[in-house]
């Protein structure tokens, strides 16, 4: 399964044009757009996150467990959302292309870290009932900045792939918070805080609804979120990103 959209012919040649079909992570190994410019060897690299691991904030446990277990972090936490869960690690070429895609406009890579998304989500969001893909958004001054959302293009092919309706424009965020790089979990949360809306007029009365977003650390961005979405009637919410801090 793939999430990467087929480019057309004259884009799939703009972009050999610029960017050749050279891996832009490891820039040694052959790579097609189509893969989002990412080699076989730097996609051995990937480690998709597997049982077993925390049924709430999907934090992944070294070891044997063959029970559901909820971790240290989340015992003193008040989360909003029923269960946070995402593809794959946060590390190696994973953090790079997410950080080059976000920042840096690498637009390329974009197939790449949404076949991770889809790869993972798809098959979990299909076997059970949601009723609209929310990606987290960007407040309006961050966005102009950086002129596209993360996380709402992600959401999209999502949406593709499950058929689950992606509701880019309920969602808002209020504030311009701070970004939250090097905060500690405390000061996310405080950061975060009264930071997200549900727009004038939204209904989400009994509804369930998939919250995405590129990267889960401290999980303090998706919980208020979450407590939006479920202050405005929302049933439940849980959480899919691309990559997990550890």
């Amino acid at each position: 399964m793939t999430a990467a959209r087929k480019l057309p012919d004259w884009c799939g040649a703009a972009v050999r044009l610029i960017y050749p079909e050279i891996c832009q992570l490891c820039k040694k190994e052959r790579a097609s757009a189509r893969a989002g410019l990412v080699c076989g060897k730097c996609w051995s690299r990937v480690r998709f996150i597997r049982p077993p691991f925390c049924e709430r904030c999907g934090l992944p446990f070294e070891g044997e467990i063959t029970t559901n277990f909820v971790c240290t972090n989340c015992h003193d936490l008040k989360l909003h959302f029923t269960s946070a869960r995402s593809a794959v690690v946060a590390k190696t070429v994973v953090l790079e292309a997410i950080h080059q895609f976000k920042y840096s406009r690498a637009l390329w890579f974009e197939p790449f870290l949404a076949d991770l998304l889809v790869r993972a989500a798809a098959p979990v969001l299909q076997s059970e009932r949601w009723d609209f893909i929310m990606p987290v958004p960007l407040h309006p001054l961050k966005l102009r900045e950086r002129e596209f959302n993360q996380a709402a293009v992600l959401a999209a092919h999502l949406s593709r792939a499950t058929q689950i309706p992606l509701a880019e424009k309920f969602l808002r965020r209020v504030h311009a918070t701070a970004t939250q790089t090097l905060l500690s979990r405390e000061k996310r949360a405080a950061n975060m805080k009264n930071a997200f809306a549900v727009r004038r007029g939204v209904t989400l009365a009994g509804k369930r609804i998939v919250l995405v977003d590129d990267v889960f650390t401290t999980g303090a961005t998706t919980n208020m979120c979450a407590q939006a979405l479920r202050m405005s009637g929302a049933d439940a919410v849980c959480v899919w990103t691309v990559a997990r801090g550890l």
